[in-house]
């Protein structure tokens, strides 16, 4: 089962990710923890994308395609994936098809988490991480025992300026802009599947794994 993961930061799409990739006993690929792991190994697209991180330049998508097919093609994808963060613009969506397209193979699903832009704000907004030791909390839904203090060392905690309000809703307007062709792109192949994002994480969780019983019965797509 070849599956995407799509929605907005903050949406819950990793954590989604996660659970399905062990009930379905198949990888989660994630752009961000893949690039990075290429980098640290020294890989040729690794290294080409360091330069493009250092200089905090976004990676051209030619080479995220790159990097991504290089971890589709390990062994442990072989029977299934779940892609987190990919493709995050109508070029890579049409890269993959292509990249699967060579080997036969089809998506099977592609999972669009919906949540509304205040939920989001709020989820984003509230996180704080300790300057310490790196724990995270939120002020709504997972406070600190102590005001600004850590429960694990007792170091500070501090709001990252990617969580601050302004900026996550600068996110959310860019993933607006790149995403609106992308789900247009997989409606249009009946790949698109809408699930209701907000709620607690297993009643997430089950939304999703209904909308995967549709492919009971059916031939997973080669």
């Amino acid at each position: 089962m070849r599956i995407v993961m799509l929605g907005p930061p903050g949406a819950g799409k990793g954590t989604q990710a996660r659970l399905l990739a062990q009930r379905l006993g198949i990888p989660q690929i994630s752009t961000g923890d893949i690039l990075r792991e290429a980098v640290r190994k020294g890989t040729p697209a690794g290294l080409e994308a360091r330069g493009y991180m250092q200089r905090g330049l976004l990676v051209p998508d030619e080479l995220v395609v790159r990097i991504v097919n290089e971890r589709m093609a390990e062994p442990d994808a072989a029977k299934g994936f779940i892609l987190d963060g990919f493709p995050r613009t109508y070029a890579q969506a049409r890269a993959l098809e292509e990249s699967l397209a060579a080997k036969g193979q089809r998506l099977s699903m592609v999972i669009a988490l919906d949540v509304d832009e205040e939920t989001v704000v709020k989820r984003i907004s509230g996180r704080l991480v300790c300057r310490q030791c790196g724990a995270m909390f939120h002020a709504l839904y997972d406070p600190p025992r102590n005001d600004n203090l850590c429960d694990k060392c007792n170091g500070s905690l501090y709001q990252r300026d990617d969580d601050k309000e302004e900026t996550v809703r600068r996110r959310l307007q860019q993933y607006r802009e790149e995403t609106r062709p992308l789900m247009d792109f997989y409606a249009n192949k009946a790949l698109l599947v809408r699930i209701d994002g907000t709620g607690a994480v297993e009643e997430v969780k089950e939304r999703i794994l209904k909308a995967l019983e549709t492919l009971d019965g059916q031939n997973d797509p080669a």
